[in-house]
């Protein structure tokens, strides 16, 4: 998502709401986060699913050094299942990094022309295996820089919104939905910043 659409929606969303403009004065904005469109990127975060950062990274700089930096979806299609364990992939990623690759090899998903709406990019998205809710809504936020995506699901979204709206507890995901409801339709702004504030040794 650009700076400048995570800075607007942050001044929209604070001029009514004085949770978010207390902890917007706290902690700044945050940086720009975006990610190339594309099935490298969705490819990418397949393989960050349940892993560390470190593991995740380690796995990917083996995959482009021996599919190069584009990782073409033939290429990986091509490589033997040796290979790609040799990379790291455990057997479940290998069938889901196929199952993308597949999919943008055969035309049936184009991640340059994902519908403008919202739910039905998560639905399409979603028909790659390993795709659930929570990957599609990352990769719409952060490749596509869609400014109302809200993945309510994400652990460190929820807590992160109990601690700034000071609840007692940590809302659930349907909770986390709701709470958001009235941010719309800068709901991605307020997720790239609670992500900020989340990191932030001074929680």
């Amino acid at each position: 998502m650009q700076q400048g659409i995570i800075a607007e929606g942050l001044d929209r969303i604070a001029a009514s709401h004085p949770a978010i403009a207390e902890a917007l004065q706290r902690f700044g904005y945050p940086d720009e986060r975006i990610q190339p469109r594309g099935h490298a990127t969705l490819l990418r975060i397949i393989l960050g699913q349940q892993v560390s950062v470190a593991s995740a990274e380690a796995v990917w700089r083996r995959l482009t050094a021996m599919l190069g930096d584009e990782i073409a979806p033939a290429a990986l299609l091509a490589a033997s299942h040796e290979d790609l364990r040799a990379c790291g992939l455990s057997r479940q990623k290998e069938a889901y990094a196929r199952s993308l690759c597949e999919l943008v090899a055969g035309g049936a998903l184009d991640l340059h022309a994902l519908p403008d709406d919202d739910q039905q990019a998560i639905a399409q998205l979603m028909e790659v295996k390993g795709i659930g809710r929570w990957s599609a809504e990352i990769y719409l936020l952060f490749a596509e820089g869609r400014q109302d995506i809200w993945p309510a699901g994400d652990l460190a979204i929820r807590v992160g919104i109990g601690r700034i709206l000071g609840l007692d507890r940590r809302p659930n995901e349907t909770e986390t939905r709701l709470l958001a409801e009235p941010w719309r339709p800068w709901r991605g702004a307020v997720a790239v910043f609670i992500w900020h504030v989340y990191q932030s040794a001074a929680v």
